[in-house]
């Protein structure tokens, strides 16, 4: 179900995973979901009908309820669950570890390496790597485990480290018998979910020929030009500039994709205008971390 409108409103249903009452300081930050601590185990109003002899699992009682709100909403609003998953580790990671406001940070941000690294359009570290399949074990575990729904759907940002993450994480899944058929992986790069823009050669994308030849499995956008043109090496996009462009990308999700169930492999930054956009509480995400939100859309009158 669609949307078929540009002028939308989001808001974060809270209540369904336990990161959502968690600290929005640097005292928390997810690691990953997991089946159990992840999704409360609470009551649905589906449940009488859907589960009268409680033999389902906590998730497959949320992806019904989740298709009810959907019917029940009679085209006035839609419902997703976007899980948001942060890259793995990356060398700008490991550059950047120190305090964002040291000078020294702010001074290597700005180039593309040293004499030990590269870390412009950052590549994913060993760690990084490991961390973006251990996500890939994570959904095979949990679809036969706990029955965790799958996403139909898959957004990425053009950077490496988010390609790299993506492609690890989310390919080659399979459901367990009866489970249905997850469609062709085949995950749609985006330029608004790129991560903050300007200053960090971090954030400075590759070309479009060196996206292809390198990540040929990927769909690229239409209008997604050849060189970076949004990038700027002396103007740093605000966090309200940031969520418009996010805002700009649930508009197109919204009124285009049918999906329930979508994933967004993009970065911290990304994933902290989301929140901005959809008022969910500033969750911190770690490298190779996903965060599921649900999201209602609903169209503004006037």
């Amino acid at each position: 179900m669609t949307l078929g409108s540009t002028k939308l409103r989001y808001t974060a249903l809270t209540g369904y995973f336990q990161h959502d009452a968690q600290p929005t300081d640097r005292s928390f930050e997810a690691v990953s979901i997991t089946p159990v601590p992840c999704l409360i185990d609470r009551g649905y109003e589906t449940d009488k009908s859907f589960d009268p002899l409680g033999e389902k699992s906590s998730w497959e009682r949320f992806a019904h309820y989740l298709d009810h709100l959907n019917e029940a909403a009679g085209g006035k609003a839609v419902y997703k669950l976007l899980y948001a998953a942060r890259h793995g580790q990356g060398y700008h990671n490991v550059e950047t570890e120190q305090p964002t406001s040291s000078p020294a940070q702010s001074y290597w941000a700005k180039l593309d390496g040293d004499d030990k690294m590269t870390w412009a359009d950052a590549h994913l570290t060993h760690t990084g790597i490991g961390q973006a399949k251990a996500m890939n074990t994570f959904w095979e575990d949990a679809a036969v485990t706990t029955k965790l729904p799958l996403a139909r759907r898959h957004y990425v940002s053009p950077h490496a480290r988010c390609l790299e993450t993506c492609e690890l994480a989310f390919s080659n899944l399979t459901l367990p018998p009866g489970g249905g058929e997850v469609p062709a992986f085949k995950p749609l790069i985006k330029e608004l979910i790129r991560e903050r823009l300007g200053i960090h050669t971090c954030d400075r994308r590759r070309t479009r020929t060196w996206i292809q030849e390198n990540h040929p499995i990927f769909a690229i956008e239409e209008g997604f030009v050849e060189k970076d043109e949004l990038w700027k090496p002396d103007v740093r996009e605000t966090l309200a500039e940031h969520a418009v462009r996010v805002k700009a990308f649930l508009d197109e999700v919204f009124a285009s994709d049918d999906a329930p169930i979508i994933s967004v492999t993009a970065h911290s930054g990304t994933i902290m205008a989301l929140y901005e956009v959809i008022g969910h509480p500033a969750v911190r995400v770690a490298p190779g971390a996903i965060i599921p939100v649900l999201i209602k859309a609903e169209v503004v009158e006037g």
